[in-house]
């Protein structure tokens, strides 16, 4: 079966089509709360053309966010697009994994299912978005918890914003750490700095646990800073859509 599988973050909606449990494609757009159910049927209508599917042939949609105001607005604009009343991912929902932290994000779970399904149990599951969400399943493949610390960009914007003489710059890789000017001593802040928080949470993490783990990190900065992490670390941009499409035939026969 083909299935619709979006994911609505705080900064991005990342949307993508998985057939027989293959992803064709993953794209991103904005988390705009201003615009109605319409303009959204409309959006998700164009990048399906420009990836040439078929309305017809998706057989199920499902969604996950942490954008409340957003989860009806999307959802609706699926029914309205597709005609398909979209699974959500919350509460009483089938996952196949025992999380023991209560109010914990639907990402932070469709991250959790796709890791023990792809990968292997124990793991650390890295989210680059708004915030970067860092995840521990143990070797009993619990979701034990994690840690939440502010993202990429939205650090990036502080910076910014806060200071009277700091410019805005492109976030890129500079040649070198130490640097002589002020763009190249932001970005090699930025990132060698988020590289190294990384690579410090993944540090104490597996200090806590006793034992190694297998890292995988997903988000679109995720190529931007992993590379220069001293831990083997796998990036996966389709890691959310394959969570969903794995939770949604979990729960397709009870619908």
């Amino acid at each position: 079966m083909k299935i619709l599988t979006i994911d609505i973050g705080n900064s991005n909606i990342c949307i993508g089509c998985v057939n027989n449990h293959k992803v064709e494609f993953v794209e991103r757009m904005q988390s705009d709360r201003k615009k109605t159910d319409l303009e959204f049927a409309v959006l998700v209508k164009m990048v399906l053309e420009l990836h040439n599917v078929d309305i017809s042939s998706l057989h199920g949609a499902i969604i996950s966010s942490v954008v409340p105001p957003l989860t009806d607005i999307i959802r609706q604009a699926v029914m309205k697009l597709t005609g398909i009343s979209s699974m959500i991912v919350g509460p009483g929902m089938k996952t196949g994994i025992n999380v023991l932290p209560q109010g914990v994000g639907a990402d932070l779970v469709v991250g959790a299912v796709a890791a023990i399904q792809f990968y292997s149990a124990p793991a650390i599951i890295i989210d680059m978005g708004t915030a970067t969400t860092v995840t521990v399943i143990n070797k009993n493949k619990d979701f034990i918890g994690g840690a939440i610390y502010p993202g990429v960009a939205i650090a990036l914007q502080s910076l910014e914003s806060g200071t009277a003489q700091l410019p805005h710059i492109q976030l890129k890789q500079p040649k070198k750490v130490i640097n002589m000017d002020t763009i190249s001593s932001m970005q090699s802040g930025v990132i060698y700095g988020n590289a190294g928080a990384m690579d410090a949470l993944i540090e104490r993490m597996m200090d806590e646990l006793g034992y190694s783990v297998t890292i995988i990190a997903t988000g679109g900065l995720a190529p931007l800073i992993v590379p220069h992490c001293k831990y083997d670390i796998v990036i996966d941009d389709e890691l959310l859509l394959k969570g969903l499409d794995t939770l949604f035939y979990k729960n397709y026969k009870s619908e």
